[in-house]
């Protein structure tokens, strides 16, 4: 059974940081594209940032870029997502996802076929 567990979710003032995790069961993430997205209130949901190590490649969305960065510890089977600088429109649910194995990173939905339930972060002004 695949299992994906976001946390380090929270509430900040903008321009402070935060380190989301992903723990990883019944999948082997160094294998697969992971990605972060997010949902803020009726928007769509939107693809953050995306690694694919095997592939070679990291993703990030301009307004992300420079400020956060996606890394992970196959040792630990587990994703991260450092943010710094906050700012309030980066107030949403952040959910991790993985893509079926050795397949490059897509940047919809329909890309990943593994979620996890999601971890809010707010930023206030």
């Amino acid at each position: 059974q695949v299992q994906l567990v976001e946390s380090g979710g929270g509430s900040v003032q903008a321009g402070g940081s935060l380190r989301l995790s992903c723990a990883a069961s019944g999948v082997t993430i160094s294998t697969r594209c992971m990605g972060w997205f997010r949902q803020a209130p009726a928007k769509e949901r939107e693809r953050v940032a995306s690694i694919y190590i095997r592939g070679g490649s990291t993703y990030y969305a301009d307004s992300e870029k420079g400020r956060f960065t996606i890394s992970q510890d196959n040792a630990k089977n587990t994703l991260y997502l450092q943010m710094n600088s906050l700012k309030p429109e980066d107030t949403a649910m952040y959910y991790c996802a993985a893509a079926p194995a050795w397949v490059q990173c897509l940047p919809r939905e329909s890309g990943y076929n593994y979620w996890g339930q999601g971890t809010q972060v707010t930023v206030s002004s």
